[in-house]
Formats: structure tokens, C-alpha cells, sequence
């Protein structure tokens, strides 16, 4: 069907349904006379006389209603799409899919998400446990959490939680028997537990800085690694060694009294998390809900 056609059909279907060129012209906001001339010209062009007209009324001729009967169906469809496209700007729904570290996951996103995903159920998020830099698009991802120093250029990214600082901790029977390192590069004397990356295998190194501002980096060495935070910080208080881990993370077991401190001096704070996705990305309804949840309001 040529594109020029289509104003003209749905002109044939207002006339067929009214039953009248002056009711159907002013529902379609046109004058009747124009109408007419719609319905010609596309007479003209089929080479078919498509409405019957007389003084008291108009209907479709044999060619007219069965072109009619194809054309009503379709257009039907395409209005019930278009009606399901707008409710789904009120009712969002889709997956969306995030590609993130244990640890964001569990104390920022979750917590904010999870309520939103009760007030719509049409709106999916599937998370993908990452610790490595993620490529969105060869993951299927939509989105990913970085600490905001690392988020790379060309992304839009926006803050989902505050300020974060990595601390040193042990047991305190740890401490009792194997002392207190005193700089990062005494932890070569200690146990440490350390973190396997899982996007090159690689273990992670411990970043300190001096007092100064000089970055220190320490490759550790212990009985023990985990590809996730959370059992580091459990091997930790169970007196396994010394580890690296967000200070959120390990508060409760140092109020607790499971865990102290060493290194303070050397564990600065930096960006915090921060959620981030291509800049070409066109947000569906679902990602624009989800991504409104876990934003940082100062």
C-alpha cells in the first residue's frame, strides 16, 4: 500500500462508519468538502467506486465493504497498540538487567528497589554479580555500579550512595597473636584474605595511600580467598587473618567488638558508588523506574 493512501483510508472508514461526509468531516476536523474530494481522488486512483452516495445518506459499495473489511481489523490493531504504548508510560513495565558487585547490591540497590518493584509488578530487574569492569553490551546488561572514579567516559552515571572508605580489619585474637601492622607494607609479615577478580582471575591488590597522598598498592598473601566480599569479611571475624573490606560493611562487627581497625591512617575515602549506562541508551519505561530508585539525594 503506498504511504499517501493511508489519511485517505482512514477517511473511507470514518464516512463508512457515520454513514454521513458531515459527520464524519467533523469528527476528522475537515471540511466536507474536502472529504470529498479525499474520497475521489481515491476512488480515482483504485479505479473502484468505494461509497454509494445518495440525498439522505452514504454507504459502501460490494468493493467498498470489502476493502472496509480488511482495513477495520488493522486499524483496530493498531489502535489497541497504540492505547497499550500509552498506559505503558502509567504502567511501566520490561526486565532490566544490572551488572553489579555483592556488596552494592545488597546495600543500596536492593533496599530501594525492592519497594518499587512492588508498586509494579510489570516492572523485572535481574542482577549480575560482577567485581570485574563490565562490558554492558556484550553482557546484555543495561546498566552497571562502579565506584565513581571508575566510570568510564562516553557513560552517563549518577550517585546511588555516599562517600565510601576500604579499612583494614582482624579478629582481635587475630591482632593478640600476630601483632599490628604498623604500614601497608607490613601486611607481607601477616595472613590476609584476599579477593579473586572474576573478570581476569587476577587477586585483588590492597590500595592504601601515605599521609602524604602517595598510592601504595600490596600484594597479600593467606590460607584463604573468596571471589566475594562478604565471606572475606566472615573469615575475618572467625580469626582467618587481616582483610580489606568497605567500612559500612564491617561496622556492625567492630560496634560489635568481633573486629578492630589497623591502618587507619592510610585507608582515604573516595567517590562512592555511583550506577551508570550508555549515553546513546534510550531508557524504557521499566529502566526509567528503576534507575529513579537508588539515586543519592543530598
Amino acid at each position: 500500500m503506498l504511504r499517501e493512501n493511508i489519511n485517505d483510508l482512514i477517511a473511507l472508514a470514518a464516512v463508512a462508519e457515520e454513514r454521513s461526509f458531515t459527520r464524519a468531516a467533523a469528527r476528522l476536523n475537515v471540511s466536507q468538502s474536502a472529504l470529498s474530494h479525499t474520497i475521489k481522488a481515491l476512488e480515482t486512483r483504485l479505479g473502484l467506486r468505494l461509497l454509494t452516495r445518495t440525498t439522505r445518506s452514504v454507504a459502501p459499495t460490494l468493493e467498498g465493504e470489502d476493502l472496509l473489511a480488511t482495513l477495520n481489523p488493522c486499524f483496530d490493531k493498531i489502535e489497541a497498540r497504540l492505547r497499550a504504548l500509552n498506559d505503558a508510560q502509567d504502567r511501566p513495565s520490561g526486565t532490566v538487567r544490572i551488572a553489579a558487585a555483592e556488596y552494592p547490591i545488597e546495600t543500596l540497590l536492593w533496599p530501594k528497589i525492592s519497594p518499587v518493584l512492588k508498586e509494579h509488578p510489570a516492572v523485572n530487574v535481574e542482577f549480575v554479580m560482577d567485581y570485574g569492569f563490565t562490558d554492558l553490551a556484550a553482557s546484555q546488561c543495561d546498566a552497571g555500579v562502579r565506584y565513581g572514579e571508575q566510570v568510564s567516559d562516553g557513560m552517563i552515571s549518577m550517585r546511588i550512595g555516599p562517600d565510601e572508605r576500604m579499612i583494614c580489619v582482624g579478629a582481635p585474637g587475630y591482632f593478640d597473636a600476630a601483632g599490628v601492622p604498623k604500614t601497608p607494607h607490613d601486611l607481607g609479615e601477616h595472613q590476609c584474605i584476599n579477593l579473586r577478580l572474576t573478570n581476569h582471575g587476577a587477586l585483588y591488590s590492597w590500595e592504601f595511600e601515605d599521609p602524604d597522598g602517595t598510592e601504595i598498592r600490596v600484594k597479600v598473601q593467606g590460607q584463604v580467598c573468596f571471589n566475594t566480599i562478604n565471606p572475606i569479611l566472615r573469615a575475618a571475624i572467625d580469626g582467618h587473618g587481616l582483610a580489606l573490606v568497605p567500612d559500612r560493611l564491617a561496622e556492625p562487627a567492630i560496634a560489635a567488638g568481633e573486629l578492630r581497625t589497623c591502618l587507619d591512617d592510610y585507608c582515604p575515602a573516595f567517590p562512592g558508588f555511583h550506577l551508570y549506562y550508555p549515553s546513546r541508551q534510550r531508557p524504557s519505561s521499566a529502566f526509567g523506574v528503576v534507575l529513579e530508585a537508588p539515586r543519592e539525594r543530598t
